[in-house]
């Protein structure tokens, strides 16, 4: 691969939709039923068998996902939650528009999540509920956050909006409690636009139901204060389609992930990613670290990427608590292991869309660019 244009692109996310999406949302747009209907009920049923969760409310993104699964726990004004800070925004962002306070604690550099110990230290007394990430496509300590949210008397919201798939000592993430996906197009499974929230707790799926439609469960009366987060009849169509294919794109990238992995081996200081003992990555990013002494700086190292026609991104380069929006909101703690992320990880291209030979070449060109 060279930046002369001989090949094609290596783009670090490119939603893979064919004829059957297309069918599928012919099929909606003839029905004349565009909004919230038979497609998104089918497609909430099938969802939650597919990660055997009893209930499954499709919404409008995966950020109204967790926005709606706060409420639907009645989190909100002198509530507390804790998170993890090195994490898209969203994750935080919903706690503040449920109008709570977000609390932030360390992450476990093995896998980036919430680092459990740390979590039990960052607790207060106005804490309801921790939000758990499973970021880049790895689910977190379930274990440990499962018991340390039962001995402490808190919800848990697992924020899988990147993890479709992705098991934890074998269980699928979302199976038990309360779990939040997106289906935005970079996802490992698309609807367009579009989130979910799965939950076995049959009060929270009937408030969420709610809060989706206007505080409506009959047309016309509205019961709470509920917001326009449903998703389009269009939308869930996609959905089901892309929902019998995400087992098989989750293989494609764990092979392309395993394969890239066994390529790069024994280039000083750069650490690819790991899968844990007990988890199933299923690598919605194949994140590296750029450690000091790797051959270049990351910036460098990017641009020499791209001028080979290699894609690559920064999830994330700043962290929670150093947003602009945060900033003033109070006084954060140290958190030396997530800054240490932002300073080093780099995502590299693992979809699949893409073959081994693509990451036999991927790895090639690394090696040419640091040599």
């Amino acid at each position: 691969m060279t930046g002369s244009g001989e090949t094609e692109r290596m783009r670090l996310a490119a939603p893979i939709v064919g004829d059957a999406e297309i069918e599928a949302i012919t099929r909606v747009m003839k029905s004349g039923n565009m909004a919230q209907g038979p497609e998104t009920a089918g497609f909430e049923t099938e969802f939650a068998t597919w990660c055997g969760a009893p209930h499954a409310v499709a919404v409008s993104s995966g950020t109204t996902a967790l926005h709606t699964a706060l409420l639907a726990h009645g989190i909100g004004p002198g509530d507390s939650v804790l998170t993890t800070p090195f994490t898209f925004i969203a994750t935080a962002n919903a706690i503040l528009m449920a109008g709570a306070r977000p609390l932030f604690a360390d992450i476990n550099p093995a896998d980036f999540n919430l680092d459990p110990a740390k979590a039990e230290q960052a607790i207060e007394p106005d804490t309801k509920a921790i939000i758990a990430v499973h970021l880049y496509g790895q689910a977190a300590d379930l274990g440990a956050l499962r018991s340390l949210a039962s001995d402490r008397g808190l919800i848990l919201i697992e924020d899988a909006c990147q993890s479709h798939g992705a098991r934890f000592e074998g269980d699928m993430v979302g199976l038990t409690g309360t779990a939040c996906y997106s289906f935005y197009p970079t996802k490992n499974m698309t609807t367009g636009e579009g989130g979910i929230m799965t939950t076995d707790d049959e009060e929270a799926d009937a408030r969420a139901r709610m809060i989706r439609s206007h505080g409506s469960r009959i047309r016309y009366h509205h019961e709470i204060l509920g917001y326009n987060y449903r998703m389009t009849d269009l939308a869930a169509a996609i959905g089901r389609v892309q929902l019998t294919r995400v087992d098989e794109f989750n293989d494609r990238r764990r092979r392309n992930a395993e394969r890239l992995t066994e390529a790069l081996k024994g280039i000083p200081g750069l650490e690819t990613p790991r899968e844990l003992a007990g988890r199933r990555h299923v690598y919605h990013q194949y994140a590296v670290r750029i450690k000091p002494d790797f051959p270049l700086d990351r910036e460098t190292f990017q641009k020499e990427l791209a001028a080979n026609g290699i894609d690559s991104d920064i999830h994330y380069p700043v962290t929670v608590t150093r947003q602009p929006l945060y900033d003033g909101m109070g006084v954060w703690p140290e958190l030396p292991e997530a800054q240490t992320a932002a300073a080093e990880v780099l995502s590299l291209p693992v979809q699949p869309g893409l073959t081994v030979d693509d990451m036999d070449r991927l790895a090639e060109s690394i090696r040419r660019i640091i040599s």
